[in-house]
């Protein structure tokens, strides 16, 4: 089992807050996780609604479900019984206790509220995306803390890798990353689309016409970190625009796509300046653009928008466990001058990040770095360019051309050995991989 970096906060949360909601994407590995803490670190009953016995008992009758289960449980795929939330809010007004219920959902339940009102205050939520490069390398990351330091970036000798196109290509969703072929790999990402378009959506909203969905996150995938433009997408899929809407904000909320708020000086700008999407796996969307290692081969150019959203990702990935925990954006200007990602502490300190899928940089590529820095003044603390040389390289006070793999490596440290599993206190019901 690889160590997930989530879990250190888990077990924090699960220490001194009586509801915890671990949700992700379908297969990120929120069951295995569950399980695993249930049967070591906290050990609880275990249910899945994956199964219908309980789910219709769940259904049939929220507060006597939770009646007949004593002590912490494990509640798997919880946002396919909505009314589920009302009863445990309920059990939870009556008995605090911390850890009582470990959630798992693939639904994002801060964009469905009629799952999150109800228990608001009294639950965490820590997402569990796809594997980091990190987790894979069986490192903990820390080029977010460090991108907020003091230290010049510098990196040693490394061993040689998985190449960075591999990288992208096959993303991070645990099955995904263990297929031994690009064709399995393909294969599985293709069986993925119509479980979580088919079932997972439907659990959502039970509306007609979600066989266009296939259509839209193509045209997604097609406009890797484009801004994000209603019209444009309604000419391409033959939507009414209320109806996209809403079908985007179903591909959102069961984490297929993300959106990234433009930065702005003034605060109150960034809900009204045009956000970025992307798709939340690269290698997902490699696979719905239909380009694999021959075709990138072909043609590089196709790497650069891929290239855009994996750095994007693996960025978001490690806020999750950074210290400094800043906010992510990105920046335009109306003169055109932009910033792949922007990274804002609570303290108002910001880093820019620009993504380059070349292996030289020269001066103009700061261009954008330095409209940043001239807009946020003294908060200005780093700018980075990320590109697929190999050197550190530096540009003038505060701005360096970085390899992509500083990703991974600068700021990093050993991952701890996977903990087993000891089964003590667990009980299962059919649990299956979410």
């Amino acid at each position: 089992m690889i160590p997930r970096h989530a879990t250190a906060r888990l077990r924090k949360a699960l220490a001194d807050r009586p509801v915890v909601f671990l949700h992700g994407a379908r297969q990120t590995g929120k069951t295995t996780l569950a399980l695993a803490l249930a049967a070591a670190d906290h050990p609880a009953r275990y249910v899945t609604f994956d199964t219908l016995t309980a789910l219709s008992a769940a259904r049939g009758d929220p507060a006597g479900f939770l009646a007949g289960i004593e002590g912490p449980v494990v509640l798997d795929e919880v946002q396919r019984v909505p009314d589920l939330f009302v009863a445990i809010k309920a059990a939870v007004d009556r008995d605090r206790d911390p850890g009582r219920f470990l959630l798992t959902g693939s639904a994002n339940v801060l964009l469905v509220p009629r799952l999150s009102e109800s228990l608001a205050g009294r639950m965490e939520i820590v997402t569990l995306w796809p594997f980091s490069q990190g987790e894979i390398e069986r490192v903990v990351e820390g080029f977010v803390d460090a991108m907020f330091g003091e230290a010049a970036p510098a990196l040693g000798a490394a061993a040689r890798g998985v190449a960075l196109a591999e990288r992208v290509l096959r993303g991070g969703f645990p099955e995904a990353v263990a297929m031994g072929s690009a064709e399995r790999r393909s294969a599985w990402f293709d069986a993925y689309l119509t479980t979580i378009l088919g079932r997972d959506v439907r659990d959502l909203a039970n509306i007609e016409g979600l066989t266009e969905l296939p259509r839209l996150l193509a045209l997604v995938a097609a406009r890797p970190m484009a801004l994000l433009n209603y019209a444009e997408l309604v000419r391409s899929a033959g939507l009414a625009q209320s109806t996209l809407k809403r079908y985007f904000a179903l591909l959102e909320a069961v984490f297929l796509v993300r959106t990234l708020r433009p930065w702005h000086a003034n605060i109150g700008k960034r809900m009204v300046k045009t956000p970025k999407v992307m798709l939340c796996d690269s290698g997902l969307a490699a696979h719905l653009m239909g380009i694999d290692d021959a075709r990138l081969a072909q043609d590089r150019m196709l790497l650069g928008g891929l290239l855009e959203s994996f750095v994007a990702m693996e960025i978001t990935k490690q806020i999750g466990w950074s210290a400094s925990a800043p906010a992510l954006y990105h920046f335009r200007t109306h003169e055109g001058d932009e910033v792949d990602l922007v990274l804002e502490r609570r303290s108002g300190a910001l880093v820019g990040i620009e993504v380059k899928s070349a292996a030289t940089v020269t001066g103009t590529d700061f261009k954008g770095m330095r409209a940043l820095a001239q807009a946020a003044g003294r908060r200005f603390h780093r700018g980075v360019v990320l590109y697929t040389g190999t050197e550190v390289v530096p540009f003038g006070p505060r701005l360096h051309a970085m390899p992509i793999e500083a990703l991974w490596r600068w700021g990093a440290r050993p991952a701890a050995a996977a903990q087993g599993v000891r089964r003590r206190g667990i009980t299962r019901r059919s649990p299956r991989r979410s």
